[in-house]
C-alpha cells in the first residue's frame, strides 16, 4: 500500500509527459535525385593560378562536372560544362588544355532525358567551362544573377551563349521549387554574379554544389583567392557565407573542379537520392 502511494504519482507524471511531448518536426522537403555528369577536364600548366604563391609551375588536372536534379516531374540542370563540340578534339585555353570524353547530350540520353525535358538551366557563372552547352537547351529558363548577365554581355565581350532565350535574372538567392529543397545562393567574388547551389536529398542530406567558389579542397581549407577572381573581398565573404550554411545544415561541400573528389563520386547513370 505504501509503495502505491508514491508510485501512482510517478506513473501519472510519466503519462502526462508522454502526452505532452511534441511530435518530431516533419522531414524537410527534398529533391528526388542528383546525377553527377562528366562535363570535361582541364589539364592546367600552373596550379598557382588558382592558389597564388603555392605550387608555382606545378601542372595539375581539374575535373568539370554538371549536375542534373530531378524534383517531381521537373528537371534542373546545374552548369553545362565544356561544349560537346570538343569531344575528341583537345582545345588549348589560357590555363591549359580542355578535353571531353563524353558529351552532355549522350549522358542525358543514357537516362532517358531529352534536352527539351529540362525546365531550368542554372549556371554558377559564365566562364566557358560552365556555359559551353547552354544553347543545347533553348527552351529552358536560364537562372543567372543579373550582375553576371550584365558582366558577361558587356560591350566588346564575345557573348557566352545566345541572349535571345528565356532568362530569369536574379538579384540574390532563389528557392527554385518553392519548397526549400533546392536554393540558389548568391556567392559573388569569382565573378560579379557567381552563385552556388544548396540541395537537400532524403538519404544523402544537404549538399552545396560549389561552382567555382573554391577549385580544390586545399584552397577551400586555406580560404585562398585565385588570381583571376574579380573581387577578393566578395570571395572571402562568400566563403564565409557558405561555411555558415554548411555548419547550419550539416551539409557536404562538393567542389566541382577537385578531380580526386570527383573520381570518388558516383557518376551518371548512377545517382544520389
Amino acid at each position: 500500500m505504501a509503495a502505491s502511494k508514491w508510485l501512482a504519482p510517478l506513473l501519472l507524471a510519466a503519462g502526462v509527459a508522454a502526452c505532452t511531448t511534441p511530435a518530431p518536426p516533419p522531414p524537410s522537403p527534398a529533391a528526388d535525385r542528383v546525377y553527377v555528369m562528366n562535363c570535361g577536364q582541364n589539364a592546367a600548366t600552373d596550379q598557382s593560378r588558382w592558389s597564388p604563391g603555392v605550387n608555382v609551375g606545378k601542372p595539375f588536372e581539374l575535373s568539370d562536372n554538371c549536375y542534373l536534379i530531378r524534383h517531381g516531374a521537373d528537371w534542373l540542370l546545374w552548369d553545362t560544362g565544356y561544349p560537346d563540340a570538343i569531344l575528341g578534339r583537345p582545345v588549348s585555353n589560357p590555363t591549359g588544355t580542355a578535353t571531353r570524353t563524353k558529351t552532355l547530350a549522350a549522358q542525358l540520353a543514357e537516362i532517358g532525358v531529352n534536352p527539351a525535358d529540362i525546365r531550368w538551366v542554372a549556371v554558377s557563372h559564365t566562364h566557358g567551362d560552365h556555359v559551353g552547352n547552354v544553347d543545347l537547351f533553348p527552351q529552358a529558363t536560364l537562372l543567372i544573377q543579373k550582375a553576371e548577365l550584365d558582366w558577361a554581355f558587356a560591350p566588346g565581350k564575345p557573348p557566352p551563349f545566345q541572349r535571345e532565350r528565356p532568362i530569369r535574372p536574379l538579384e540574390g538567392d532563389l528557392d527554385v521549387f518553392g519548397d526549400g529543397s533546392v536554393t540558389i545562393l548568391s556567392t559573388p567574388g569569382h565573378t560579379p554574379g557567381h552563385q552556388s547551389l544548396l540541395v537537400h536529398l532524403q538519404h544523402l542530406g544537404w549538399v552545396v554544389l560549389s561552382g567555382d567558389l573554391a577549385h580544390f579542397r586545399d584552397n577551400w581549407n586555406m580560404r585562398r583567392v585565385p588570381s583571376m577572381n574579380t573581387s577578393p573581398e566578395q570571395t572571402q565573404a562568400s566563403l564565409a557565407r557558405v561555411a555558415q550554411v554548411l555548419a547550419d545544415k550539416h551539409a557536404q561541400l562538393w567542389i566541382n573542379h577537385d578531380k580526386a573528389e570527383s573520381l570518388a563520386q558516383r557518376h551518371s547513370p548512377a545517382f544520389y537520392d
